[in-house]
């Protein structure tokens, strides 16, 4: 099959433009010609799986333009981003519209006009609204059944016409790294007593770090320590029991490290961060709002919260887990859960999809039947 593949932006940190790689490499290695539409930020050595194809467009609708005007030398457009129209559309960001009726109940309302004004967010409800309400994407992928109902909810999209294909991870991720967890611990500067608490990954505000520090400060416990990674806007008063580690190249030994790891996220359609912990045996509390809290089972693998605001429930899960996250079998767990969810399975499945509307758009067009009499 000749694939377009489609995706704005580039970031070497990113979790799309990870699975990205990957999958392009898994296309290519199974015979397949991809095409990559980008803009002019990805990296040429970062796509050696086909073509690149760069664009200057780099807003939403001008980009979405570009594609459509370059569609035509592929044959099955497989989309990361809202655009004009496509065979297959990934929403691994969600629905956008939904994640901005979130974000106003938690934010005051001068930046909720501010955000009325800005042409990107516009842009994208735009296309989001083409692609799903008007069926410009024939097919679509969610990583998680709670955005294939927002989906259905919000756009009346065909239930049938959906494939929910969680997220996976690599190989490379469930290789062990040499020495035990507790020369992890001392690695990351955690000794026996400590509590050692996991955040990670980009948009602080979304994903809840407020919420997470407030439930430390709450408990009040000099072992507890809160270890931040990634980049974000720090906020203006923080505790010595938290710790800001800016980005994080070996986010496996710090998974195993730590004795939880905490997302009380407003809008995650699956946090491939939380995947990342519980492959590492690591208990992972998050909410409702994270399509990942779909496969784990509560008690067994941590805690699903409905309400990211409550800081007693955070709290009091966190006290919790403090002691239930340093039974062996609870870790064992927790790895075996997060080891069934692989990048090979995920590509696998992706794949089948592929295959299917190519079959679709390619099968002979039925003859009718001649009627005897006729010439």
């Amino acid at each position: 099959m000749k694939i377009g593949l489609v995706r704005r932006g580039f970031s070497r940190t990113g979790g799309a433009e990870s699975y990205l790689k990957r999958l392009g490499r898994a296309l290519s290695d199974a015979g397949h010609q991809l095409t990559l539409f980008a803009t002019e930020e990805w990296p040429a050595a970062e796509w050696p799986y086909g073509q690149l194809v760069r664009f200057k467009e780099s807003s939403p609708l001008g980009f979405a333009s570009a594609v459509a005007a370059a569609r035509h030398s592929v044959e099955i457009l497989f989309s990361l981003e809202r655009i004009l129209e496509c065979d297959c559309y990934r929403a691994g960001d969600g629905v956008h519209r939904v994640w901005l009726e979130k974000r106003e109940a938690f934010e005051p309302k001068w930046r909720k006009s501010l955000r009325f004004m800005n042409g990107k967010h516009n842009e994208l409800v735009e296309l989001e609204q083409g692609l799903l309400a008007e069926k410009k994407a024939t097919r679509v992928i969610t990583n998680s059944e709670m955005i294939k109902r927002q989906i259905i909810s919000e756009f009346n999209y065909p239930e049938a016409d959906i494939s929910v294909i969680y997220n996976g991870i690599a190989d490379t991720h469930f290789k062990k790294k040499p020495g035990s967890r507790w020369d992890h611990r001392y690695d990351w500067g955690l000794t026996d007593l400590d509590i050692g608490i996991l955040f990670a990954g980009s948009g602080w505000e979304r994903k809840g770090l407020r919420f997470a520090i407030d439930a430390v400060l709450k408990l009040n416990n000099r072992h507890i320590k809160l270890l931040v990674a990634g980049e974000g806007k720090k906020p203006p008063f923080t505790p010595k029991s938290v710790r800001f580690l800016g980005a994080v190249e070996d986010m496996h030994s710090l998974s195993v490290a730590a004795d939880m790891f905490v997302l009380p996220t407003l809008y995650d359609p699956f946090s491939n961060a939380c995947l990342e912990a519980l492959a590492a045996g690591t208990p992972v509390i998050t909410t409702i709002n994270n399509g990942f809290s779909e496969i784990i089972e509560p008690g067994v693998h941590g805690e699903i919260l409905k309400d990211p605001e409550d800081i007693p429930a955070l709290s009091d899960a966190i006290n919790r887990w403090s002691t239930l996250s340093q039974k062996l079998e609870i870790r064992a767990a927790c790895a075996e859960r997060g080891h069934e969810y692989t990048i090979e399975r995920n590509v696998a499945d992706t794949l089948k999809v592929l295959e299917q509307l190519y079959q679709e758009k390619h099968a002979p067009a039925e003859v009718p039947e001649a009627v005897p009499g006729e010439k």
